[in-house]
């Protein structure tokens, strides 16, 4: 019993001294191509609060992995239509979302920068232009984001600013 809670002490600690190697995720895309306002904008449709940002760019532009990490899912869901999830360094999600497919990716370790899928308007972003929504969620609460003038404020603290992620 104490050699298990060693091991998973270890790994848990492994997860939070690996690199991030942050990335911009669109193929030659700047802080340029994303409202700076976007992230945890209200009202936002069925989801109440924008947890992510929008990175515009022509469809069919590739995007790659913001960070090194594991792939999760490949697939499609509801209102992100073709997502790639894939858990980084310090036990965040990166959730990659509206692309054109997301299908051929494979699950697994994928380095920072690897092509994981291509810029596009699935789901909710259907009849919209063509972006990629992205958003960063922590596996544990980060009390430090909790605002409580804000909507959804315990669930903020959760997520990261995926703009303070970004800029390098």
């Amino acid at each position: 019993m104490k050699k298990t809670l060693t091991i998973l002490l270890f790994v848990f600690c492994f997860g939070f001294v690996l690199p991030e190697q942050p990335h911009i995720p669109v193929d030659n895309a700047t802080a340029k191509d994303w409202h700076p306002d976007s992230f945890w904008y209200y009202p936002w449709g069925r989801s109440g609060v924008h947890k992510g940002i929008d990175i515009f760019a022509g469809e069919g532009t590739p995007v790659h992995s913001s960070t090194g990490g594991f792939v999760l899912y490949s697939g499609s869901v509801d209102m992100g239509g073709n997502v790639v999830l894939m858990l980084g360094p310090r036990w965040r999600f990166h959730y990659f979302a509206h692309l054109k497919d997301s299908n051929n990716h494979r699950i697994g370790f994928v380095d920072a920068g690897e092509k994981i899928g291509a810029v596009g308007t699935s789901g909710n972003a259907a009849g919209k232009p063509a972006h990629l929504h992205y958003s960063i969620r922590s596996l544990y609460p980060q009390f430090w984001n909790y605002k409580a003038n804000n909507k959804a404020a315990w669930d903020r603290t959760f997520y990261v600013n995926p703009q303070r992620f970004l800029r390098l």
